[in-house]
């Protein structure tokens, strides 16, 4: 039996008696025979798949394995990676002990062990596959994204690519990008980023002069999500580009002052500065130097402009009068210039104007011309002739006259006065009586009666000009010839001649004769006759010598349209004079017109039994009161005529009795036509007709009738909601659907139930009663008949009543109710065997029975409604609900059931048969739970100079799975541990305590400040240990651990700005930023305090900071000077931090900077005696140690002349040789060195004797490892004189060699090593 082989029954030698021989060889049979009979365990599993996010104590997998004799195994686990769980030795079950990073290692492997008590144990290999849980979130790499970027790069660049990696896999490992925000806010449309590439493109254009020459875009990383702690969760984090704006020489000059208007005045010296012009350069980045020119003029070599200063100065002297021809405006097109090559390699230049305007100065006088043809070619002159007629208006004024009068001044200057002079000033005026700069200069006429050919026929004037604001004078003669006028009218006797005649009349018939009578001789017999208006002579005419007046065109003499005429006849002598009067002729009438209807067709409406009246209207246009114009009216016969008259002289129509629509032709629709006849009493009589129409309107004097003899008796099932019921019939005698149309309705008895339908048949209407589709007759509602009142009525209000009567038949078809509001409370982990509760159903129905299922199961997890994880609850068909045993109700897995269920009437015979409803169970929570730490941060930084009293240096946070009270968690520091940098723990006071918060927060966690009840030790390097316990009500509780790295003062570094503190603190975040992008550390500031003593000093600002990693470690003064001295750091950060008057880096500052002479003096004399001291010191040890070295070699070497070792080569073993045996090495360079204590005042400090030490290590033939494992013979070195009555002398090299021997094998052969490197002078 091979267990029993491996330990031995019987030891070899011992002795055993007979009968001791004989029991155990029985044992020995029987034992064999159970074993033959027996088998081993069989560990069926090979790989087992666990999540990485599974929490320490919970499930992990379970271990598979059986034993075909069904002996009770023990389970057991081994191997490196087996420290990850623990096993349940007794089930199997195996959960984390320590949690799974599949990032780290994602596949385990363990020896699971299983022993059934009768074999050895039984091992197998399993692999632990890790999965992956998406616990990580993407993390960005090559950080900073400092970029800087021309503001011309055009649209599409990529400006740089975000990477982030993250360590999950699968869909979780996928990181998608996306911009979070930019500033400043105009900037967010500038740039996009691929969503799955990370690459940042320019999508705006940038400008370093109108947008900001700086953006800052914040860019999210996120993973594509997966499980983590049994919830889809997607990671993400974040990071800051800083992207700076390059500016280009990019944009034209921009003048500031142009374009502009000045003045200057004529005969201005030469060089008079007019105007500085000034231009810039809009590239503020670059600001190149601006020149000037003069591109063009409309007036060349009168002015001049400095190339460097733009300055603008007068260069010839000038007139203004001679630059009239361009208005006296000199326009300059001034170009600006850059000095250098802009992006498109020319030279970037932009052209403003400037006019000038040229200043008058009063230095001419006013001047006459005549100015001739379009052009107005003018000559100056003196003297001008002109003519007008005799007896002129006042103000006409003188013909052939062209006078021009100009100043060439301006404004002011060219204003000038005109008057008249001569014998004749009097009889005429000059007009404008004054002027400004040029104008025309009339003479008109001021005296009519003074102008007279008859009188004088030849008169003349003198025109005055004179300057108004100087001593400018000029005179010009006009000659005016008088003209001879015709100045007499012909005359006519009356004012108003009046004729008549008739209209239509004959064409020449004589309207009448006028004549008229002119002064003028020369007009005697050579007046002609003409009437007006020319529309006039349409009608008449007039013969153009004797006067007399005739019908042109008779037809169109109508009284009618126009019954009088009034031409104005105008007699003309051989001047052209005009004498007029006015003609009245009046039209005469004559009866030519008809009477005219005023409508060919006359519509009334009235009603069957009452009168009417309607006038009938006709018009004649003959004359008014003549017999051409009386109108009298008649009827024409028809078959109505005789109902009606109508009175000759006023057209009144009247019926002459009642009319009945029911005695009229029903196919007449109630509709009568007459026609009424207008006459006049002319002769001959004329007349015209006029068509009368008449409705006759109903009246609802009929009322219904039924058509059915009474009573009406229906049956009807109950619950058919719109089944027919019975009809009703009826008559209304009335023609008009108004009058006859028959509605049906139920006045009385219906109760909701019935509704009544009416529709038109061939004798008249009927209506359908049927049961509203809405409504379910119920027999058991004990309403089993109706009694309905219906009414038939016409739309006139007349009505007729009948009684119906509606018998309800009884049928089986009403469901059973569920009970309402059914809520229930039960305690989690309850197990009652009982029945909860029972569910009562009610039915209306005589004969039910009724029974309940459970239909399904919901419960309320975590605030979320949704299917049951387990079936905590059974419903019995007798509506009992009970507990399923087969599960444990746990109100932290779900604080509410609904059991949806129904009640069925299984003899239900209609319809349906069952309600659902809803059982609601509340699940009481109790305290099973402790609280549990959740991990948000691995450990904390702290800078122990920044803690004082109440500090928060660290949190922590739990969880508590129960509710209400039970969750409350309260938190107690219990341990406080400090384990050194150089890796020494020790225990400390419990100076830091945990104030717990009384709410939780929106994650339902309760946490706590961990706070220090004192200022720490700023020596403190290492890291505090924290022990916390999270407590609930009951006094469950859990502990957890927390990390305190700490960051002592000789991290702290000082930052000195040429500024004021209020300026630093301004600008603290912008340099943390800085700061934090070129050390990619966290920047903590300390403090910021003035050094600045002398009152005029520029000021001096130190900051005081600590730059520490997530990691806890810290950069010092050495790496911070280092970082930002570099040349990439100082390229990219320099400049920026020299603007905010960085100035350099100190190590310490001392905010007293007052000397004190003494202080240096002793600082002086105790540096000096130190160095005394230690040289003194170094010397002493120097020779003693030097000495004793020596002696120790003598010593030795006595020794080894005495040894003789076996298999050694003859001759003594000398130390400090090249001969070494195996274990017996140089006794005195065979000494454990301790490197970290060597001050090296043990040698002589030559690197010869280093090099001797050390080269025996190349001459031996084995592994470092196996050096490591040689014992090392530490030999006693020999103490001085005075220590020597405290321990007898040893010899070294005659302990060594004794050693050697005692450890030494007689087998092992001797062991040579040579150093040709080492002689004795080493010693």
């Amino acid at each position: 039996m091979k267990a029993h082989e491996g330990n031995g029954l019987i030891r070899a030698g011992q002795r055993v008696g007979s009968d001791s021989v004989v029991a155990l060889s029985s044992f020995v049979i029987c034992l064999q025979a159970y074993s033959q009979s027996n088998s081993i365990p069989v560990i069926n599993m090979n790989v087992e798949k666990v999540m990485e996010d599974v929490a320490v104590g919970e499930f992990a997998f379970q271990i598979k394995a059986s034993d075909p004799d069904g002996d009770p195994l023990i389970y057991g686990i081994a191997g490196p990676d087996s420290s990850h769980f623990n096993v349940d030795r007794t089930t199997g079950e195996v959960r984390i002990k320590s949690m799974l990073d599949r990032e780290t290692n994602n596949l385990l492997n363990i020896e699971v062990v299983v022993n059934d008590g009768v074999y050895d144990d039984v091992t197998k290999t399993v692999y632990i596959s890790v999965e992956d849980a998406n616990d990580n979130a993407p993390v960005f790499q090559n950080l900073p994204y400092n970029e800087e970027v021309s503001e011309n790069t055009p649209l599409g660049t990529t400006l740089f690519r975000a990477n982030a990696t993250d360590k999950d896999f699968g869909t979780a490992s996928i990181v998608t990008y996306k911009i979070d925000e930019v500033a400043p806010n105009d900037g967010t449309s500038l740039f996009s980023i691929s969503e799955t590439s990370g690459i940042v493109l320019l999508e705006g254009t940038l400008s370093f002069t109108d947008k900001s020459p700086f953006y800052q875009i914040r860019v999210i990383a996120s993973d594509g999500g997966g499980p983590l702690n049994g919830i889809h969760v997607v990671q993400s984090s974040s990071a800051i580009a800083f992207i700076t704006v390059k500016d280009m020489p990019n944009l034209d000059p921009q003048f500031l002052n142009l374009p502009n208007l000045v003045t200057i005045q004529e005969n201005s010296a030469v060089g008079t500065s007019i105007l500085t012009v000034r231009a810039r350069d809009p590239d503020t980045g670059v600001n190149d130097q601006i020149h000037y020119s003069i591109e063009s003029t409309n007036a060349p070599d009168l002015f001049q402009i400095n190339e460097m200063t733009g300055d603008i100065s007068i260069k010839t002297a000038f007139d203004r009068e001679e630059l009239l021809d361009i208005d006296a405006v000199v326009i300059l097109e001034i170009k600006a210039s850059e000095t250098n090559l802009n992006v498109d390699g020319i030279i970037a230049s932009t052209i403003g104007e400037l006019q000038i305007t040229i200043g008058d100065l009063n230095d001419n006088g006013p001047e006459f011309y005549e100015c001739e043809g379009e052009t107005e070619s003018c000559t100056k002159k003196n003297s001008f002739e002109g003519k007008v007629d005799e007896h002129s208006s006042a103000g006409l004024s003188v013909n052939d006259l062209n006078i021009r009068v100009k100043d060439p001044d301006q404004g002011q200057n060219s204003r000038f006065n005109l008057r008249l002079e001569g014998p004749d000033k009097d009889a005429f005026a000059v007009s404008p009586s004054t002027g400004v700069g040029e104008g025309s200069v009339q003479v008109i006429v001021k005296d009519p009666s003074a102008v007279d050919y008859e009188k004088k026929k030849v008169m003349s004037v003198q025109i005055i000009a004179e300057d108004v604001s100087a001593d400018f004078i000029s005179m010009a003669s006009v000659t005016i010839n008088i003209n001879d006028m015709n100045d007499n009218f012909p005359e006519f006797e009356e004012d108003v001649y009046t004729f008549s005649v008739d209209e239509h009349c004959d064409n020449g018939t004589a309207v009448g004769t006028i004549t008229a009578t002119d002064k003028d001789a020369l007009d005697e017999n050579k007046l002609t006759y003409k009437l007006m208006p020319e529309n006039m002579r349409d009608f008449f005419d007039v013969h153009p010598e004797t006067g007399t007046i005739s019908v042109k065109n008779g037809q169109l003499l109508d009284r009618e349209s126009t019954n009088s005429y009034s031409p104005t006849l105008q007699a003309i002598d051989s001047a052209r004079n005009i004498g007029t009067t006015v003609v009245m002729i009046n039209i005469l009438d004559i009866n030519d017109q008809t009477p005219e209807m005023n409508r060919d067709l006359y519509e009334a409406y009235v009603q069957e039994n009452q009168m009417l009246e309607l006038r009938i209207q006709a018009r004649d246009g003959d004359d008014p009161g003549s017999p051409n114009s009386e109108i009298q009216y008649s009827i024409d016969d028809s078959p109505f005529s005789r109902n009606f008259t109508i009175e000759k002289d006023s057209g009144l129509l009247k019926n002459s009795g009642p009319l009945d629509r029911e005695a009229i032709d029903p196919s007449l629709d109630g509709m009568i036509e007459l026609v009424v006849i207008a006459s006049d009493m002319g002769t001959p009589s004329l007349s015209s007709t006029a068509k009368v129409t008449i409705n006759i309107g109903d009246e609802n004097d009929n009322s219904p009738q039924y058509l059915d003899p009474a009573p009406y008796e229906f049956k009807v099932k109950e619950s058919e909601r719109g089944i027919w019921v019975g009809s009703l019939r009826a008559h209304d005698a009335d023609q008009s659907d108004f009058y006859n149309r028959i509605f049906f309705s139920i006045t009385d008895g219906s109760f909701g139930s019935f509704i009544l339908f009416s529709e038109a048949i061939s004798e008249g209407y009927r209506g359908n009663i049927t049961v509203d589709p809405a409504v379910e007759l119920d027999y058991e509602s004990e309403r089993q008949t109706y009694d309905l009142t219906v009414e038939a009525s016409d739309l006139g209000g007349e009505k007729v009543k009948t009684t119906v009567k509606v018998i309800v038949v009884d049928v089986n078809d009403t469901p059973p109710e569920f009970p309402s509001n059914m809520v229930l409370d039960v305690k989690e982990n309850s197990t009652l065997s009982l029945p909860l509760n029972t569910i009562e159903g009610k039915d209306v129905d005589t004969e039910h029975r009724l029974e309940y299922e459970l239909v399904s199961t919901e419960c309320q997890c975590n605030s979320i409604r949704g299917p049951c994880p387990e079936e905590w609850f059974k419903v019995e068909r007798n509506g009992d609900v009970i507990t399923n045993t087969v599960h444990d109700i746990d109100y932290e897995k779900c604080d509410k059931v609904f059991l949806n269920a129904k009640v069925v009437d299984v003899l239900t015979e209609k319809r349906s048969n069952s309600t659902n409803g809803v059982v609601t169970i509340n699940i009481v929570d109790i305290n099973d739970n402790a609280p549990e730490f959740v991990v948000l941060q691995d450990f904390y930084v702290v800078v122990i100079e920044k803690v004082e009293v109440g500090t928060s240096v660290g949190r922590v946070y739990a969880t508590d799975r129960d509710t209400r009270d039970n969750k409350k968690t309260t938190f107690e520091v219990t341990k406080l541990d400090f384990i050194g940098s150089e890796g020494s723990s020790s225990s400390e006071s419990l100076f830091l305590y945990a104030d717990s918060a009384d709410q939780e927060d929106a994650d339902g966690r309760f946490s706590a400040h961990i706070r220090s009840q004192k200022a720490m030790d700023n020596n403190k390097r290492g890291k505090f240990i924290v022990q916390v316990k999270a407590s609930n009500p009951d006094g469950l509780s859990s502990t957890s651990v927390v990390e305190l790295l700490t960051v002592d003062s000789s991290y702290r570094v000082s930052l000195r700005f040429s500024a004021s503190v209020s300026e630093i603190n301004e600008n603290l975040s912008q340099i943390r930023a800085i700061l934090i992008s070129a050390t990619k550390a966290t920047v903590e500031f300390f403090n910021v305090f003035s050094e600045t003593v002398a009152q005029r000093a520029e000021e001096t600002t130190i900051l005081e900071a600590y730059f520490v990693f997530p990691n806890g470690t810290a950069l010092n003064y050495d790496a911070v000077t280092s970082i930002l001295n570099s040349e990439a750091v100082y390229t990219e950060f320099g400049y920026q931090l020299t603007q905010l008057g960085f100035t350099g880096i100190s190590t310490t500052v001392t905010e007293s900077t007052e000397v004190k002479t003494e202080v240096f003096i002793m600082i002086g004399l105790m540096a000096a005696l130190a160095i005394v001291l230690v040289v003194t010191t170094t010397s002493l040890v120097c020779i003693r140690r030097n000495y004793k070295r020596k002696l120790k070699a003598a010593k030795a070497m006595n020794s080894a002349a005495t040894v003789v070792i076996e298999n050694q080569k003859s001759g003594p073993v000398v130390p400090g040789t090249n001969k070494y045996t195996k274990e017996g090495a140089n006794p005195v360079l065979n000494m454990n060195i301790d490197t970290a204590t060597d001050l090296g005042f043990d040698e002589d400090g030559s690197s010869a004797d280093r090099e001797s030490l050390n080269s025996l290590d190349y001459n031996i033939d084995m592994t470092m490892t196996e050096k490591d494992t040689m014992p090392m013979m530490a030999i006693q070195e020999e103490e001085e004189d005075d220590e020597r009555s405290e321990s007898p002398y040893i010899e070294p090299l005659g302990a060594a060699l004794a050693q050697r021997e005692k450890r030494r094998d007689a087998d092992s052969p001797g062991l040579t090593f040579a150093n040709p490197s080492i002689d004795t002078t080493d010693l």
